[in-house]
């Protein structure tokens, strides 16, 4: 079943439920109703669904690195993004001390980072 869209597909206001039914009983209400506002709208699909497995390996962020083959630092950008995308703030943390070029190499060769992972901390330097 589609979910309900916000806007009117011909003039693009905003949509209002008048009716509900019950397929069950047959049963129907005619009226005013109000949904309830989803706050997880506002994500897209695959932040859903990371949200989905962060729940179920209960917020370890260690399990989700074995799960979706991402490092963790990656899995912690993907989750603040989520927490700000909902409107939220997180606390300031101390800037981490810059790698330096070497670092980032041994860390790809070690396999800490990906190839993404160190090309974006690479341009990060310049």
């Amino acid at each position: 079943m589609p979910n309900l869209p916000d806007l009117c597909p011909i003039c693009h206001s905003d949509l209002v439920v008048t009716r509900a039914y019950c397929p069950a009983c047959e049963t129907t209400l005619e009226g005013y109703f109000q949904l309830e506002a989803d706050p997880f709208a506002v994500l897209t699909k695959e932040q859903r669904e990371f949200l989905l497995t962060f729940v179920r390996t209960e917020g370890r962020l260690n399990r989700m690195e074995d799960i979706l083959g991402l490092s963790y630092p990656t899995l912690k950008n993907r989750l603040l993004e989520i927490i700000h995308t909902l409107g939220f703030e997180t606390e300031k943390q101390p800037a981490a001390p810059a790698q330096t070029r070497t670092q980032i190499l041994e860390n790809l060769e070690n396999g800490l980072i990906t190839a993404d992972e160190a090309l974006e901390s690479l341009q990060a330097l310049k």
